[in-house]
């Protein structure tokens, strides 16, 4: 392998930037520790044949795990990994190869921390003689340590009109911490609730897929990078998608104040991705604001 085409990054100067090449090559310009998280959705087994070349099933894990340990090395101690992916149907039955990358990716040294579901509330219709349509997709949580930084405040919801109807008259079980009926070690108070109006949401996200894909073939939503932005960096923090596409991770980044790094093996995204970027790139250009010199579709060649 040649080495990369330009110098290799100082943390200190790290800034927001679209990069043009394989993330395995790309990242090796990137120091240790540097990057605050990783949100992206890679090309699933078999499809993007025109820019990836379409990965077989049975090839994923050995595709994916040589980038894995990129971004292990360039991900922050406190950092969060999160993967947006689906198994596919081969032969009449869920391909596997999936669950065998989160085992190779626990063996290679990611904690694989929790699992988020994306319940695509505006699924495509269609009908198979042996499953119903795909309305959910895996949006898996990978971390370095057991302690990271997550900012569960910032992603809570709305109670619903449940709450209204609920407190409206508590019983006296409602008013003080009880054992459950059954046993167990649940307990709770109702009464806890009472003048709140924002709760933690759970570990499943309704949003509807992205219909302007912007001439992607896997595009997601706005709202899905952003609410992992929200829950998983601060103000400032470093994001990464290495599988940039048509820049949405990247967007969702710049709109909360954040640094985005974007990479992709397509000429046509890259270009996207420094529409988003111009910006700021052009601010960080203005006399008396530090900057790193802005990339035009460098490439890290093999």
């Amino acid at each position: 392998m040649n080495a990369p085409d330009f110098a290799y990054l100082q943390p200190s100067t790290l800034e927001s930037e679209a990069l043009l090449g394989d993330c395995l090559d790309v990242l090796q310009r990137y120091p240790d520790e540097c990057i605050d998280l990783i949100v992206t959705s890679p090309p699933y087994a078999d499809q993007r044949t025109t820019t990836y070349g379409g990965i077989k099933p049975g090839e994923y894990v050995d595709w994916f795990l040589p980038r894995a340990a990129q971004f292990l090395r360039v991900l922050k101690p406190s950092g969060s990994f999160v993967l947006n992916i689906k198994e596919k149907a081969v032969n009449g039955e869920r391909h596997t190869y999936v669950l065998e990358l989160i085992l190779a990716l626990r063996k290679q040294g990611w904690l694989w921390t929790e699992e988020y579901v994306w319940h695509k509330k505006n699924c495509y219709p269609g009908k198979w003689p042996n499953r119903f349509r795909d309305a959910w997709e895996r949006c898996l949580h990978f971390t370095r340590a057991r302690q990271f930084k997550m900012n569960q405040q910032a992603v809570r919801v709305p109670m619903g009109d449940w709450a209204q109807t609920r407190l409206k008259s508590l019983g006296k079980n409602d008013v003080v911490r009880y054992d459950s009926q059954v046993g167990n070690a649940f307990a709770k108070n109702i009464a806890n609730w009472q003048g709140r109006d924002m709760a933690y949401p759970t570990n499943v996200l309704h949003l509807a897929t992205e219909c302007g894909n912007k001439q992607h073939s896997a595009a997601f939503p706005p709202a899905l990078p952003q609410w992992f932005i929200k829950l998983f960096t601060d103000e400032g923090d470093v994001v990464l998608d290495p599988f940039a596409g048509s820049g949405t991770t990247l967007q969702a980044a710049i709109d909360l104040g954040r640094k985005a790094i974007g990479i992709d093996i397509s000429n046509d995204f890259v270009d996207m991705c420094n529409e988003i970027l111009m910006p700021v790139q052009r601010r960080l250009m203005e006399p008396g604001v530090h900057h790193a010199a802005a990339s035009k579709n460098k490439t890290v060649r093999r």
